[in-house]
């Protein structure tokens, strides 16, 4: 059966799709995953990709948590940290190597693998950053120099880079049109459920040296563990449906979707809702040069400066809490206990943005999370009191996550099937790259003028993000990906 654009019918596409041109098939395919209801069976799928995201929030956030062991340890002394301690001629702290090193190595990944999921497909790229994660880091866990500990720590992230690209672009072409919101922010809740537990390793763990083994490299080890465990689990995740019939296996794109939409059935007791087949996607392989074409120009330059902004409050604050509480007079027992309390906050931000997900446009969540951001930073600049600190550090949290799970779910619905990895690759890595430079700027700004110095610098990086996204960005709530990709 020949589907048209706008067509509406209540007969299964299945038969005959894989003689569809590619274009049309992935359309036919988009068009029954579209109009799937809520399920056990796609909120399953969600949660298991989440899992798998999971390990790089892990990630991400015990590298402010371990900065105290570390540097306790004396990684950071200019003999242990080799030529990385070149970087001292610019005002940059030792632990601000590491940071420089990890997202060095997640900018350098983005940009050289985001690719390889548009062209090999999403499953195995995503599990395949999994082995790698997990095998770096152990290798990090056991070096003894600051030189040696960053450089695994790069290529760590190299390999691990692009995993929440991957993530982003397997959620979007997954989730039915009308929770598509939802699905993101549950994503993200998933994920961010484990910040408070590294953060609670970090403050049981960094301090001490269980069988002489010292904290922080057993919190590392964890996450590697863990991120074995993931890989076994995440494998029952089927191939993205959209991605297989763009690329001529509209076979296997119809198996995994008919065999979705008969669980859904089941499970919903309910016939799936009529068919409506929006304008197919240009039959192409996509180019990298395509995400720089009249079309989608303007929003790769939109999502490229927003991303370089809105990484400076998010790891600009979450890398270095631990440290931001020391410079305002906590003692390191402590701040690492305030910091896990903080850090319980992570999961409530998504969790709470369920309600309005899907009710209010993706920038507008994304602005309200910028202007939250900036306001809490320069409220906890000037705080001195532990319970007003914890509380600011709490709001700013928040808003952060639910921010994050709107432009997460935002970027990458603004490029169509063939480019979605690459181009979410590239936009993305810009927060990469200002997330190396970032950490060295706050360790500057922090020897400099102290928080208040660091929460100035990062409420101005908020004014811009809402900028750009308030005057340049489209609207999307309640579109399908196809239409919005013309």
């Amino acid at each position: 059966m020949k589907l048209s654009a706008g067509t509406s019918t209540h007969t299964d596409p299945a038969t005959g799709v894989d003689a569809l041109p590619a274009a049309s098939a992935s359309a036919a395919i988009a068009a029954r995953l579209d109009r799937l209801p809520a399920s056990r069976t796609l909120w399953k799928i969600i949660a298991l990709i989440s899992l798998g995201g999971l390990f790089e929030y892990y990630d991400l956030f015990f590298t402010g948590y371990v900065a105290p062991g570390m540097a306790k340890s004396g990684l950071f002394s200019p003999d242990s940290l080799g030529f990385f301690a070149s970087l001292a001629g610019i005002k940059v702290a030792g632990f601000g190597t590491f940071v420089f090193s990890t997202f060095a190595g997640l900018w350098l990944g983005v940009v050289l693998l985001g690719q390889l999921a548009d062209r090999y497909g999403r499953r195995p790229v995503f599990t395949g950053s999994l082995v790698w994660y997990a095998c770096s880091t152990t290798i990090m866990a056991f070096q003894h120099t600051g030189e040696m500990v960053n450089v695994w720590r790069f290529v760590a992230g190299v390999g691990f880079g692009v995993q929440l690209v991957t993530i982003d672009a397997y959620i979007s072409e997954l989730t039915p049109l009308a929770l598509r919101g939802r699905a993101f922010s549950v994503n993200q809740f998933v994920s961010f459920c484990i910040v408070p537990v590294v953060a609670l390793f970090a403050w049981l763990l960094v301090p001490t040296a269980p069988f002489g083994l010292d904290g922080w490299r057993w919190v590392v080890l964890i996450g590697s563990a863990g991120a074995a465990v993931a890989w076994f689990l995440i494998r029952q995740v089927p191939e993205s449906p959209r991605w297989l019939a763009l690329h001529g296996r509209a076979a296997e794109a119809d198996a995994i979707t008919t065999a979705i939409e008969r669980r859904v059935e089941a499970e919903t007791g309910k016939a799936l809702p009529a068919l409506h087949v929006e304008a197919p996607e240009e039959e192409s392989t996509g180019q990298f040069r395509e995400i720089f074409a009249s079309r989608y120009w303007r929003r790769t330059v939109m999502l490229s400066v927003f991303n370089m902004a809105q990484v400076i409050g998010f790891y600009g604050f979450a890398a270095w809490v631990p440290t931001l509480l020391i410079a305002r007079g906590i003692n390191i027992t402590h701040s690492l206990q305030y910091s896990f309390i903080i850090a319980i906050a992570n999961p409530f931000g998504p969790l709470v943005g369920t309600y309005f997900a899907d009710h209010l446009e993706r920038k507008t969540q994304i602005i309200l999370g910028l202007s939250v951001m900036g306001v809490a930073m320069l409220g906890f600049a000037h705080a001195t009191s532990p319970v007003v600190l914890i509380a600011l550090g709490v709001v700013f949290t928040l808003a952060a996550n639910i921010m994050s799970y709107a432009y997460h779910n935002y970027q990458a619905e603004l490029y169509p099937t063939r480019i979605r990895a690459r181009a979410v690759g590239f936009v993305y890595s810009w927060s990469r790259f200002a997330a190396a430079f970032a950490g060295l700027a706050i360790g500057y700004f922090l020897n400099l003028g102290g928080a208040l110095a660091v929460a100035t610098f990062i409420a101005i990086a908020m004014v811009v993000g809402i900028a750009v996204i308030g005057v340049f960005g489209p609207s999307t709530k309640g579109v399908a990906l196809e239409r919005i990709s013309h």
